[in-house]
């Protein structure tokens, strides 16, 4: 991986990054304010030898204290020295819970001994290092006097008494604020990094190499209004869901452009990709814009365009299927864009038998005559075949991919079943596409994307000739006055 693909792991999950800065620091602030502050005071005791003599005497003795003092530090260091002092100050500790708190080490090439003990009381601290030293030049003395001499080989001096400490040593706020900030970082860009290898969700189309020349037909970005507004014709006009329908629409007109009439399939790989909405939506971006178009509510198993457009679902598709009712006595519609709408009807017990029908492919030819577009809403693709057999019937099928959610093996596998029924892939599109989203929308707020070679390169701040040339075509769809003289940039070829 390069830098800027840690950049762009950074940018896109930022929120994880920050998450586990905030709880490391947290972490450590809440572990500093509860610590104890702990007081050390320190002395050093200089070792030499005793005996009186030559110049190279003095030197062999410095030599020998050298190599003793090393000994002595282990010494001061253990529980046996410890004991002496509690038995001297009438300690209530343990032998080992002093050693703990007591350390000695020898200054590089010299013969000194430099004590350190920690206490919570800094005047303890002190106390107890003055009965140290005592103890210290005691064991000094009786490890280093031969027998029957009285005079020892080796002696302890202290040359610098215990100090009175003067602030606590322990803990240090800014210095385990600094290290956990470093670390939280460390660790969320971390995690970061492990959730991007391990995301098996699809962000672009180019995330399936088997896939990366399907057309993406439009980007929809996120937005929490769509749970109460879901129609666009509820919206603004300028409004970036209402930008991003149009653009889809736009798109599908292209495909087979030579058709007089044509039908679209609008699925997914699995529910909950919001593929009833995108269907109903594209729908009403055709009817507003003055097309011909009649929506099909094919979902026989959880209808919902009824929901959508707020007409009845008493009479439906079903109820023609059976011939219960005539197509004219079925069809509605919808009274804010004029879109005529066939819904589902009474849900069967049969739904794959009835799609499969006869029935259903002169239903079909019947909508062809009547109508210049058919959109079809009908079921995800990976728990029925309902979709695939419509698609097979129809010009093909567009698949709703929830950015972020939809997986890799789920889109590759909705594709398998189209392809088992020779339906043809017309395109997808990405739906839910956060704000910073990568590959989608460009700089001025649009929440759509056309293709990934452009929306990779306008995402880097590079317009090529063919983005250019998009944008001004879209202004003039915007206008309601398309320019059909020269074939799109966002259709792939």
């Amino acid at each position: 991986m390069e830098l800027r693909d840690y950049l762009r792991i950074a940018r896109r999950r930022w929120l994880l990054i920050l998450l586990s800065t905030l709880a490391a620091v947290g972490i450590a602030a809440v572990a500093t304010a509860q610590a104890t502050p702990q007081y050390e005071s320190s002395a050093r005791v200089f070792v030499s030898t005793s005996a009186d003599g030559s110049t190279s005497d003095a030197y062999q003795g410095g030599l020998f204290s050298q190599q003793r003092v090393a000994s002595y530090a282990d010494v001061v260091n253990g529980v046996d020295i410890a004991q002496r002092v509690i038995d001297d100050l009438q300690l209530d500790v343990s032998a080992e819970d002093l050693a703990s708190r007591i350390t000695a080490t020898v200054v590089p090439e010299t013969v000194l001994l430099e004590v350190t003990v920690t206490d919570a009381n800094r005047f303890e601290a002190q106390r107890v290092n003055e009965a140290l030293m005592s103890q210290i030049q005691d064991v000094i003395s009786e490890l280093e006097t031969p027998p029957g001499s009285r005079v020892a080989t080796l002696k302890a001096t202290v040359v610098d008494t215990p100090t009175l400490p003067g602030s606590a040593v322990s803990p240090q706020p800014l210095r385990n604020l600094g290290l956990a900030l470093a670390l939280g970082l460390l660790l969320g860009l971390g995690l970061a990094v492990a959730r991007e290898l391990l995301d098996n969700s699809v962000k672009a189309i180019s995330d399936v190499p088997d896939l990366a020349q399907v057309p993406v037909l439009s980007g929809l970005s996120y937005d929490p209004q769509v749970f109460g507004v879901p129609l666009i014709t509820e919206l603004p006009s300028h409004s970036p869901r209402v930008e991003a329908y149009r653009v889809l629409r736009t798109n599908m007109e292209f495909l087979d452009v030579d058709a007089t009439s044509k039908a679209f399939v609008v699925t997914s790989s699995v529910p909950g990709e919001g593929k009833s909405t995108t269907s109903t939506n594209a729908a009403l971006a055709f009817a507003v814009a003055g097309r011909n178009v009649v929506l099909v509510d094919a979902d026989l198993r959880r209808p919902q365009v009824a929901r959508l457009t707020g007409l009845v679902d008493d009479v439906g598709l079903t109820t023609v299927l059976a011939g219960r009712a005539g197509l004219d006595d079925a069809l509605q519609t919808h009274v804010e864009s004029g879109l005529t709408v066939l819904t589902s009807g009474a849900i069967p017990p049969n739904p794959a038998e009835l799609l499969q029908s006869r029935a259903m492919a002169e239903l079909l030819d019947r909508l062809r005559d009547r109508f210049a577009v058919i959109v079809i809403d009908a079921p995800p693709l990976l728990p029925v075949t309902d979709a695939a057999l419509l698609a097979s019937e129809a010009d093909g099928a567009v698949v709703v991919v929830r950015h972020g959610k939809t997986t890799k093996d789920q889109l590759r596998g909705a594709v398998d079943r189209l392809s088992g029924t020779d339906a043809s892939l017309l395109g997808v599109v990405f739906n839910m596409i956060p704000a910073r989203g990568a590959g989608y929308g460009y700089g001025y707020g649009y929440g759509y994307g056309y293709g990934p070679d452009e929306a990779t390169s306008s995402s880097r701040g590079r317009l090529t000739w063919r983005q250019r040339r998009d944008q001004r075509r879209q202004r003039r769809i915007k206008d309601k006055q398309p320019d059909a003289t020269t074939t799109p940039g966002w259709i792939q070829e």
